[in-house]
């Protein structure tokens, strides 16, 4: 399945802003951040069309998953 994977702030650090990729049918979010080779406990929001997802989510054809960092600060 294709579907466009949008990184934000430092997941961006020598990757990409949004880039179209293949996945085999079945691939879940959380096994496409591993593939992406970013750090799980680091990851605080992610999002298939725009709305909240669980890593455990499998997007379908065409869609887009954005991953944000989680925010830290006070």
């Amino acid at each position: 399945m294709q579907l466009t994977v949008k990184l934000f702030a430092y997941f961006r650090d020598n990757r990409f802003k949004q880039q179209r990729m293949e996945f085999a049918e079945g691939t879940t979010v959380e096994d496409i951040i591993r593939f992406l080779d970013l750090p799980l406990d680091e990851v605080g929001v992610t999002m298939i069309n725009s709305r909240h997802c669980e890593l455990h989510q499998i997007p379908a054809e065409g869609d887009q998953l954005a991953i944000f960092p989680a925010i830290g600060g006070g």
